[in-house]
């Protein structure tokens, strides 16, 4: 059985906030210090979960993880990221629930990490497959390419989110990805001109200059140099831990993946260059003649390396950037721009064009990552967007982050509040109103489309006359004044006029969250965001495709004189699709806290997580959830945990699980008033009465633990006991068994002894009555052989002197011939055929003999070296012995051959490509081939030939293109005609009426014509089915040309080109040959 835990198991601290007691903000704060002290950075407010940046790697997200959260119940383990992931992709692929996950908290709080966790989790327990893996693939790396461009480096964070991302991850109805859709909020573009101390501009900048190979900088027309770029801080250029040339690497290697052209990404590098070659450009006034001053470029290098970069003619972008145009109805007045209005246009371009880059980019990554598919998809959302931000110094961005969060905590409340009631009626649970602060009235102040200080702030950006930030916070504090949540020191309320923390230009509003100073300074133009509509038509005007698609304005067909909207009006269209969106969803939520402000681990600062606590809401979260039942169980896992505290629940309750757990409460006399049966549930008010069943179930399993532990050592000494009464028994076995045989041994072994002892007795008494009959034996031969001699030498005494001689004679000879040939074998020759001494004879009469034997050795000696030949050694052989016979004697050109092995192939027919061809053409193996000259009887000269011989033809081809020209079956050939002389000359003559003898005979010459007519000759020789090649040797005959009979002649004489043989013509009937003389 699978052995579950609890989120109850093994605490430390409380991993739900809901179960804490008492409930006040420091028990939260000292709840969450005691988790972060132990690595425990992930806390529950119900099925919210809280994440604490823990600035170090954990050992929490391995796929044994994945595998341990995959399935399982929310409240089963330990409070876990992967918990909150499973439980939302299991109820979008079970219950069919379009799923949403907000990640929210101020910058460095870990909300991109989170989503990624998000991601990877899904990504690990969805199906498998090659469309479904790259779909996969495709939807984890669009991260790299979005952080590269979108992240920067800030005082709080070394990756920090610089805009909000919304991506609706689609699946089909296995659970299985199809695709995705990325959604972008509120650049912060301000950041690509300017950045504050100790901040980075957006990471591609760095990464492009670091990782980007020389040859790509020389194209971008980029240095190295950081400092040689004004948009480029230089304080904070490089950041520990961060390898801006590996995380190139990364983006080029994540655009691929993506499905980003090569095109595509070289103009996005373009546009990136372009933005660093702008910032340099730098602009002196030139007064003009109506007293006005003209802004002019000082240095037009950069500005032409960036019109070469986009393409666009250099004098069209300085004419933008020194006047501007402005139409009405039919009317275009054009003025000068100051220098202060140049560095602003120049501003706005790079804002305008790096904004509008990342815009398409994320367009092209969802023209990539979408769904292919048209039929209903399940969708899951992960929101990671700013947290609310208060800073020394809040402006515009500040305010539209912080109205975004309101709408957020809005949706938070609301969505909260609508789960609950619907879990209580779901279960059949009276259902109470629970009373919470209701920041409508906020967000009421900020969007309303009358009175809102955004539609006021487009009003006063839209009306004509002097428009300044003065005269926006003037409205204000007209309309506004009377607002509970909105404070400003120049309002008509009088209890502000003397507050001293609240500046002239500023206004104060009255968050959820707490209260946010704002500086009014740059409102109107933030808001305004203008682009002049000179420089929207000069980039209209480049080359480049990609600037032509991200300033559709500049075209001058279509041109618009309506103004465009501005940031604030945009935004909220955007945020209100966005609330749209999320409210048909299921929503799941991850607060982000950031234990301190020095990004280091091990560090919690108690101010800075109250600071955090307070404007997330996160207090009032657990209120809201405490306001009825703290906490609710399904019914079975409630009685699996409690059961062991009534008898008769334990160990196995057979009944229905809720009539169990109604056993179990009313053995345990719980209030009534402390829990509530639902349909699927039990419900418990207070967590004190949690902390109670857990304290006796503690109890009880202590006193199991110490029963199980009981029988279990009774057990254990039991088996043993046994265990050594059973080895005592074997250990005797084995004894009595060693004794028995070492006695065997030693009985048999005394046994060997005796008998070794009695068959010694008996051998040696059998080998003396042995000996004494040899003795015997020996004595009465002995005698005999006496006795014979003497009889035989008195026989054969009167016949000695008649027959002494002749046998001194044989005996004579036998020795002479004894010694003869032991000498001979001493002095033997070697065993080489070619080695003609032989060892002198020592005596007359053996002449005959001495010459057999060197007869015999020979003829021996040659079989022993005939039998080391291998076949084709032996054919070798016969061939040059073929050639000897030929041509011995009679060829001047035959010594210089007897040296040369005869190879056959001598231009690799099989193995060269050219002539792979002519190979296939020809049927039989090829015997020989090399190249001969053809002599052509009107000129004398030679035309190089391949000359193929087979078995049954010869044949003539082409050396440069190895066509065929000529083909002869070996059956038309009568005979070859030679020289005595050392030339290479040979007549290959047809028999007359042959198909092949049409042409006339061949009249060729080649170096190797001593193997050509061996291997012609030994052909003809084994063939049964032709008659043998005569061979002719003559310094004069005749060949048959067509109908011509043409005499060639060989003389000997120096020919006029050198040593070499020299083939001319005399007449129609002549061919005279001159080889050198010898």
């Amino acid at each position: 059985m699978e052995v579950k835990t609890s989120l109850l198991d093994n605490m430390i601290g409380v991993g739900d906030m809901v179960l804490i007691e008492p409930l006040s903000e420091d028990t939260f704060i000292e709840n969450l210090r005691k988790r972060f002290d132990h690595n425990e950075i992930y806390t529950y407010i119900g099925s919210v979960v809280i994440s604490m940046n823990p600035y170090k790697s954990l050992p929490i997200y391995t796929a044994e993880k994945v595998e341990e959260y995959r399935n399982r119940n929310f409240y089963e383990l330990s409070p876990h990221i992967y918990a909150l992931a499973d439980e939302a992709y299991r109820s979008l692929r079970d219950q069919d629930k379009d799923q949403c996950i907000l990640i929210t908290g101020e910058s460095g709080a870990g909300k991109t990490e989170a989503s990624k966790f998000v991601m990877s989790y899904v990504a690990a327990v969805c199906g498998k497959g090659q469309e479904v893996n790259k779909v996969k693939e495709q939807l984890l790396q669009s991260n790299p390419v979005l952080e590269a461009f979108g992240n920067a480096k800030t005082v709080r964070n070394d990756n920090s989110s610089r805009f909000g991302k919304y991506m609706d991850i689609e699946f089909d109805f296995k659970g299985d990805p199809l695709g995705g859709v990325i959604s972008n909020y509120l650049l912060e573009k301000s950041r690509v001109v300017k950045q504050p101390r100790g901040e980075r501009n957006f990471h591609i900048f760095y990464q492009l200059l670091s990782g980007a190979s020389d040859d790509t900088l020389q194209k971008l027309k980029l240095d190295r140099d950081f400092s040689k770029y004004n948009y480029l801080s230089l304080d904070s250029a490089t950041v520990n831990g961060l390898d801006d040339a590996a995380s190139f690497r990364t983006v080029r290697n994540a655009m691929q993946i993506v499905g980003f052209m090569e095109d595509e990404v070289q103009s996005v590098l373009e546009l990136v260059a372009a933005v660093l070659k702008l910032g340099n450009l730098e602009f002196k006034p030139e007064s003009r003649c109506n007293g006005f001053d003209e802004s002019r470029i000082k240095d037009k290098n950069d500005l032409k390396e960036m019109c070469e970069l986009l393409g666009i003619e250099q004098s069209v972008l300085e004419r933008a950037f020194s006047y501007r145009t402005v139409e009405a109805k039919m009317e275009k007045v054009s003025t000068t721009l100051n220098v202060a209005q140049a560095y602003y246009a120049r501003d706005a371009l790079a804002k305008n064009l790096y904004s509008r880059l990342f815009s398409w980019l994320v367009n092209r990554i969802n023209e990539s990552i979408k769904a292919q598919t048209k039929s209903r998809k399940k969708v899951m959302g992960v929101l990671d967007i700013y947290g609310f931000e208060i800073f020394e110094d809040n402006s515009f961005e500040q305010f539209i982050i912080n109205y975004c969060n309101e709408k957020l905590q809005q949706i938070f409340i609301e969505l909260t509040l609508h789960e609950e009631q619907e879990e209580y009626i779901r279960e059949g649970i009276e259902w109470t109103n629970i009373e919470y602060f209701n920041n409508a009235i906020i967000c009421d102040l900020i969007e309303n489309n009358k009175n809102g200080i955004l539609a006021m702030l487009d009003e006063e950006c839209l009306r004509p006359g002097t428009v300044t930030d003065e005269t926006f916070l003037d409205k204000l504090n007209t309309v506004c004044a009377e607002h509970q949540h909105f404070e400003s020191r120049q309002s008509k309320n009088s209890k502000f006029l003397t507050d001293h923390s609240l500046p002239h230009n500023c206004f104060r509003i009255q968050h959820y969250a707490g209260k946010v100073l704002y500086r009014v300074e740059g409102f109107v133009d933030k808001n305004n965001d203008l682009l002049y509509r000179d420089l929207s038509q000069a980039m209209y005007k480049a080359n480049q495709s990609l600037i032509k698609i991200l300033f559709p304005e500049g075209n001058p067909a279509k041109v618009n004189l309506k103004r465009p909207p501005t940031a604030g009006f945009q935004f909220r269209a955007s945020v209100g699709t966005l609330m749209k969106n999320l409210l048909t969803k299921n929503p799941n939520y991850i607060r982000c806290i950031k234990p301190n402000d020095k990004k280091a681990a091990h560090i919690f600062t108690d101010s800075l997580v109250c600071h955090q606590v307070r404007y997330l809401g996160l207090m009032e979260n657990v209120r809201v959830r405490r306001a009825g039942y703290a906490f609710r169980q399904a019914y079975e896992p409630c009685l699996e945990r409690y059961k062991m505290l009534c008898k008769q629940t334990w160990p196995h309750w057979k009944g229905p699980a809720r009539e169990g757990v109604e056993v179990l409460l009313k053995n345990l006399q719980v209030p009534a008033e402390e829990f509530a049966y639902g349909r699927s549930k039990i419900f418990i008010r207070n967590p004190r009465t949690l902390f109670f069943l857990e304290e006796k179930r503690r109890q009880c399993l202590e006193d199991l633990a110490t029963l199980i532990q009981k029988i279990y050592r009774g057990w254990k000494s039991r088996t043993h006991f046994l265990l050594l009464k059973k080895s005592q028994v074997v250990v005797a076995a084995w004894y009595r068994r060693f004794a028995q045989q070492k006695k065997y041994q030693n009985i048999r072994s005394s046994a060997l002894v005796v008998q070794s002892f009695i068959r010694g007795w008996k051998a040696r008494k059998l080998l003396r009555e042995l000996k004494h009959k040899k003795r015997c034996e020996e004595a009465v031969t002995t005698i005999s052989a006496y006795w014979h001699g003497t009889q035989v030498r008195r026989d054969y005494r009167k016949f000695f002197r008649a027959n002494a001689g002749k046998k001194i004679y044989d005996f004579t000879i036998q020795r002479i011939m004894q010694k003869y040939f032991m000498g001979l074998k001493k002095t033997m020759p070697s065993m080489s055929p070619v080695d003609k001494s032989w060892p002198a004879r020592p005596y007359g009469f053996l002449d005959g003999t001495h010459q057999e034997l060197r007869r015999v050795f020979h003829l021996w000696r040659c079989k022993k070296y005939r039998s080391q030949f291998t076949e084709e050694k032996k054919a070798t052989y016969e061939e040059k012995l073929a050639a000897s016979e030929l041509f011995k004697d009679k060829k001047a050109l035959y010594p210089s051959s007897v040296g040369q092995p005869f190879k056959g192939d001598y231009v690799e027919i099989t193995k060269n490509p050219k002539y792979q061809k002519l190979n296939s053409l020809v049927e039989d193996k090829v015997l020989l081939a090399d190249v001969v000259s053809k002599i052509n009887r009107a000129n004398g000269k030679g035309a190089p030939r391949i000359f193929l011989l087979t078995k049954k033809s010869l044949v003539l081809a082409d050396q440069k293109t190895g066509q065929v020209k000529a083909s002869v079956p070996l059956l038309d050939l009568s005979s070859v005609s030679v020289s005595t002389q050392s030339d290479g000359f040979f007549a290959l003559k047809l028999k007359e009426g042959s198909t092949s003898a049409a042409k006339g005979d061949f009249l060729l010459s080649s170096d190797r014509l001593i193997e050509i007519i061996t291997k012609l000759h030994r052909i003809g020789a084994t063939s049964a089915d032709r008659n043998q090649i005569n061979i002719d040797i003559s310094d004069e005959f005749l060949v048959q040309f067509k109908q011509d009979k043409v005499c060639v002649k060989f003389i000997q004489g120096t020919p006029k080109n050198g040593n070499g043989v020299a083939c001319k013509r005399k007449n129609n009937r002549l061919l005279e040959v001159s080889v050198p003389s010898p």
